[in-house]
């Protein structure tokens, strides 16, 4: 797609989304340095165009921060990483008050949060009362310190990385801070020609020197607007809803799974089905939903909302098992 092409939005008017080219420009870049997590770049892609925030679970060392700090690098945004600690405190991440004797007044020092583009670095190493210190600055877009409050810039969005809370030092997350996240990306290791072709191209002293800036915070911006002209039929609203009904009341649904579910999803993650389906669609140049968007981003969307049951854990079933079970059963329009 290039920025002469036109598309045709479902009410026939023609129109060019401002910086869409550009986005998809990113992909190419990232794929200079990161090999075969094409799934990964096109999840933080949903998340920026729909103004949203990204889990990324995997174990270390495969490159979950590297595709964070190169999407950030093909932005030319402002970028910041906070590596999380079992002693951090909540005042480095958002700042805090600095006394001046001379004056006798406090001033703020505003912390890292204050940026485009935040790197939460293994998020779940550090202690609740600290990954709560993102929740304002994830929902409202804004910090307050002291009795001031500032609005962050946009565009503004956290990247969270984690490793699998089987780990050692590693704290679940609070339930309210993970359903902020609107996607939660699951990552696994290379195969054999893709760790072949990471050598090839990472063995070096500086392997993101060739990334270029391909686009801007304001192509960001317009995109998003552009989402709201996505077109989706009636018929897959229903089947959005249908999906996240059915992990709160299966029986409804004829599914026999109810003692396998804790809880079930909030209408947040309705909201966010429907913007990512839109944004998938977006990336691949139509201006329509078509039920295969909505069922490859319902696990990403639901598999940190649905909450398995002791017995579901006692069968070693998991959300993404349950939620698996879920789209088999829900007939797609």
């Amino acid at each position: 797609m290039t920025d002469q092409q036109v598309i045709h939005l479902s009410d026939g008017r023609d129109e060019v989304p401002p910086g869409l080219a550009k986005i998809l420009q990113i992909e190419k870049e990232i794929r200079k340095v990161l090999v075969g997590q094409d799934y990964l770049v096109n999840r933080l892609l949903i998340g920026l165009i729909c103004n949203q925030h990204v889990l990324i679970e995997g174990v270390p060392g495969l490159a979950k921060t590297l595709a964070v700090n190169t999407l950030a690098k093909t932005l030319g945004l402002g970028f910041q990483r906070i590596q999380f600690t079992p002693d951090l405190l909540p005042a480095d991440i958002i700042g805090t008050l600095i006394y001046n004797p001379k004056t006798g007044e406090f001033s703020p020092k505003k912390g890292p949060v204050f940026s485009n583009i935040i790197l939460a670095d293994e998020i779940n190493r550090a202690p609740a009362k600290v990954q709560s210190a993102l929740l304002e600055s994830m929902q409202e877009r804004q910090v307050t310190i002291g009795d001031e409050t500032w609005p962050l810039q946009q565009p503004f969005m956290v990247m969270a990385t984690q490793n699998p809370i089987e780990q050692e030092g590693t704290y679940p997350l609070p339930e309210a801070q993970v359903d902020r996240f609107m996607l939660k990306v699951k990552i696994t290791y290379p195969n054999r020609d893709e760790e072949l072709r990471i050598l090839r191209l990472m063995a070096k002293a500086n392997p993101t020197a060739d990334i270029e800036t391909v686009a801007s915070g304001d192509d960001v911006l317009s995109v998003r607007d552009f989402l709201d002209s996505i077109h989706i039929e009636p018929v897959i609203e229903e089947y959005i809803v249908d999906l996240v009904q059915a992990g709160r009341n299966p029986e409804t649904y004829g599914i026999e799974a109810a003692h396998l579910i804790k809880y079930g999803a909030s209408p947040r993650a309705t909201i966010f089905l429907t913007m990512a389906a839109k944004a998938s669609a977006l990336l691949q140049g139509r201006t329509y939903v078509i039920p295969a968007d909505v069922k490859t981003a319902a696990p990403d969307v639901l598999r940190h909302r649905v909450v398995p049951s002791y017995e579901a854990e006692a069968e070693g079933l998991s959300s993404e098992d349950i939620i698996e079970m879920i789209i088999e059963k829900i007939p797609a329009p």
